[in-house]
Parts: structure tokens; sequence; C-alpha cells
């Protein structure tokens, strides 16, 4: 169990007795990981009512196609583009019929038609219903086109009819819907990845920094996500939305950032440090705005933490994945860097080239383990963070226990 970590599934229901075990089927999936949001059909509610499935799913029940409320937040378009899965169950003869002809005239059925994602069915009805000629042309339509069906199941039915028909147990349907995502290569592990520059405050309106622009890290933390990952993402300043089912917290200092790494390590792990933090900070940061008054200035530093080397040297110690931003000789600096911070693997790249590094879209690097290594040519920071994942997911298993 566990294939449907952070997967999001889009659970519609409609109008049937066996409405009832929407409710189960709701705990079921996300007993196996997954995020769920709830569209009902007029007659659903007659069977079950939205607040229940609100509460048990923990979102807004969606209902009205054309719900002004709703469009503001999550239309029918963003709610196709959020599910990586659509499942109806139970799904009505008529809403079989409907599907099959395409229509759209209430939000379930605009949804299976805009979604982009796996649908799939689970019929229940009466078992004369089930075996009628243009009930079983539909399901041929419906399964030509891709939507994939879940059952019926065979038994006692609400009107006293034996026969095929009944809604398949939840349980049996989450398992189904599971099975059809390849177990993911971190499934419920949990990573914390650090991205983007420190900034270290001179004055009230200057600081130090550098030219990291956060693209790598978040790139891990999407990467990490899509393979089951529970992902924290600590961000520097940076101007990047936040990667979908990644927890976000936001830094400014080396100093913030090590205090959030540090809060986060009794439920981490995987920790990948990819954030540049500035190796210095000043002394004492000036309480005003520094006037220009000579030709010179003077600033004393101090040397900053060096974020992954605490954390690799903690009593609670992760599996730890630095990164080496190096200008030259860059294997040799980071091996010796992989040794003396006692790391587990480390990324190096060199950020001195105009193809890679800094800002830009695309990176090369030696992904690097004591005994092996990983080169990857120049690719864009999306592949890269997937090799990268890949890569951690191969050796976390033979990682020295702390």
């Amino acid at each position: 169990m566990g294939q449907l970590f952070n997967r999001h599934v889009v659970l519609g229901i409609t109008g049937g007795i066996a409405a009832y075990k929407a409710a189960l089927l709701v705990r079921e999936l996300q007993e196996r990981g997954a995020k769920v949001r709830v569209v009902m059909t007029r007659g659903a509610t007659e069977f079950i009512t939205p607040l229940t499935l609100q509460a048990l799913s923990g979102n807004p029940v969606h209902q009205e196609l054309l719900d002004n409320e709703a469009e503001a937040a999550m239309g029918h378009i963003e709610l196709a583009r959020w599910a990586d899965l659509v499942l109806v169950a139970p799904a009505t003869a008529d809403f079989i019929a409907r599907l099959a002809a395409g229509r759209a005239d209430d939000l379930l059925t605009t949804l299976c038609l805009a979604t982009s994602a796996q649908v799939l069915v689970a019929p229940a009805m009466n078992q004369g219903m089930w075996k009628d000629p243009a009930t079983t042309d539909n399901i041929a339509m419906l399964e030509q086109r891709g939507t994939r069906l879940l059952g019926p199941a065979h038994g006692t039915q609400a009107c006293g009819d034996i026969g095929p028909g009944r809604m398949r147990e939840p349980q049996l349907i989450a398992e189904d819907v599971a099975g059809l995502f390849s177990r993911d290569l971190l499934d419920g592990r949990r990573l914390v990845i650090t991205a983007g520059p420190t900034r270290e405050a001179l004055d009230p309106v200057r600081y130090i920094s550098n030219h990291s622009s956060g693209k790598m890290g978040f790139a891990i933390a999407r990467a990490a996500a899509d393979a089951g990952a529970i992902t924290t993402l600590i961000s520097g300043p940076v101007s990047l939305a936040t990667p979908d089912r990644v927890r976000r917290v936001d830094v400014i200092s080396a100093e913030d950032m090590l205090q959030a790494a540090q809060a986060e390590l009794g439920q981490c792990d995987i920790f990948i440090a990819s954030a540049a933090v500035a190796d210095y900070r000043p002394v004492a940061a000036a309480e005003q705005k520094i006037k220009k008054s000579s030709e010179h200035m003077q600033i004393e530093l101090v040397r900053n933490p060096d974020i992954v080397a605490t954390i690799a040297s903690g009593a609670e110690r992760p599996f730890t994945v630095g990164f080496a931003a190096e200008t030259q000789n860059v294997e040799s600096y980071a091996l010796a860097k992989l040794q003396k911070k006692n790391l587990d693997m480390i990324v190096a790249n060199d950020v001195a080239t105009s193809e890679g590094g800094f800002n830009s879209d695309n990176n090369a690097a030696v992904i690097l383990w004591p005994g092996g290594r990983n080169e990857v040519e120049l690719t864009s920071k999306e592949q890269l963070a997937r090799i990268l994942i890949e890569t951690i997911a191969a050796r976390y298993p033979a990682a020295p226990a702390a």
C-alpha cells in the first residue's frame, strides 16, 4: 500500500444507492496517500450529503458547473488540470450514457471531457440495466476511447435482484487505482531540500548575496514530489512558484536556513543541500542605511555556518546530499568536500560556463558518492533533477545507518 502518495484523485459521485460507499472510498484512497477532491451530481446529494464528503476529504465538494465561487478558486478546467486521475464511483447507467454521448451538461461530465488524466468508472446499477444492449454499447464505446472499467461486481442488489451490477467494494477499487501507478522511487520518504541564495544584511537596504536563481533546487523538489516523496523546500529569496505537492519554508539568511533545516531533522530521511549559501556575513548589520562618506569602506565579515556539514554530522543524521558549485577543478574539489563534510553524495557542477549554472534553465553535473560516479551531460535542470532523484533512490537503501 502507498502507491498513491501525492497523487491527485478527483472522485466523481453520481446518483445511486451505492453512493454511500463513496465515503469509505475516500478513506481508502487517502490511506494510500492520495489527495482527494470530490465532485457530486445533483442526484448524488439525494443519497449522501456534500458535508459528509467534505469532512472526510478535507476539501470543499464541487457540485455546480456554473458556480461563481468555484470558478474564482478552482473551476472545472483547473480541477481537470489538477487531477492525476478521475474516478467515478458509483457510475450510474445515466451517467455512463451521457459520458458515452460526449455530453457536458453538468460539472462531472464536463470535467471528464476536459481532463487529460485517466478516467475510470465503477458501474453501479440494477442487473437488468447492466445487461441492456444500450448500456453494453455505451460501455464498449467508453472503453474504446480509453476509459477504464472497474467492475461491476456480482451479488445481491438493493432492489433484491441477484446478478451483475453492484459497485465493487471500496478497498478493491482503491487497490485497482493504486495499481495503475508504478511504485514510486521514494514512496513516502521525507525529503528536505534547500534552494536559492541567502542574503546577508549590511544595512536595512543592502545585502551580500549571489546569482543563484533557485531553479535547480525547485526542479529537485518537483522531481522528488513526482517520485512520491513527502517534500519540504527551504528556499532563500527567489521569484519562483512553489512546485505542486511541495511544502515551502521561506528564509532569508544562512542562519535562518540552518534553523529551518534543523527544525525538519526529526522527520527527514533525505536532505539535499542545493542552496547557494553565502559563505560569510557582516559581523553586525547597521541599523540605519550606511551613508557614503569616503572612497573606501571596510566591512568586517564572519564565516557563516556550514549547513550541509552541520546536518551530516548531527545525531539525527539523514542521507545527506551536497552540491559543489565550482569554477575550476570541479570534480577534485567536490570529492574533497564529499569526504570532509561526511556526505553520502555530492553534485558537482561548473557554474562558470555560459550553458549551465546560475540562472540558466540547463545544467551539466557529475554526481559523486564513495566509490561511484554518474556524469550527466548538459541537459535541462528538470531532467537533471529527475536523474539525481533516481540516483539517490538507487543509493539510499545502501547508505550506512546513522
